[in-house]
C-alpha cells in the first residue's frame, strides 16, 4: 500500500478530498492529511502546518490551486515524494518542473479515478 500526503484536506461533507481521504482507507493506503483547520475524516486527523512524521512517502495528492501551492514547495521537495498528483484544478507547472528538478515523478490525474480503476 501506498503512503499517501493529502494537501488541502476538509472533512466537510461533499468536498472531494474528503472522499479521497475515505477511498484512500478504504483501499487500505496509509494517510496523512494537512488542511487549513485541524480535524477528522473517519480514522485520519487532518493537520496544519508542515508536519514532518511523513518517512517513506509515496504519493502526494495536491487539492489547492496554484496559488496556494507556493508556501508549500519547499516542503513537498523535502518530503521526498517518489510522485505528485494533481488532481483537476491543481495544475502548476512550476510545480512540476520542480518536483521533475528533484526527481519526482508527477502526474495530472484524480485520486478517485484512478482508485476505482485500481490504477493508483
Amino acid at each position: 500500500m501506498k503512503k499517501t500526503l493529502v494537501i488541502g484536506a476538509s472533512s466537510k461533507p461533499g468536498r472531494i478530498s474528503r472522499e479521497a481521504i475515505l477511498k484512500l482507507r478504504a483501499a487500505g493506503h496509509e494517510v496523512i492529511a494537512i488542511g487549513l483547520q485541524e480535524d477528522k475524516v473517519g480514522d485520519v486527523s487532518i493537520q496544519t502546518g508542515h508536519p514532518l512524521n511523513t518517512n517513506d512517502l509515496d504519493t502526494i495528492t495536491l487539492y489547492l490551486n496554484q496559488d496556494r501551492q507556493t508556501d508549500y514547495y519547499d516542503y513537498l521537495m523535502a518530503l521526498k515524494p517518489k510522485r505528485i498528483l494533481f488532481n483537476p484544478g491543481t495544475e502548476n507547472p512550476v510545480l512540476e518542473k520542480l518536483a521533475h528538478q528533484n526527481n519526482i515523478e508527477t502526474e495530472q490525474a484524480c485520486t478517485l479515478v484512478l482508485l476505482s480503476l485500481g490504477a493508483y
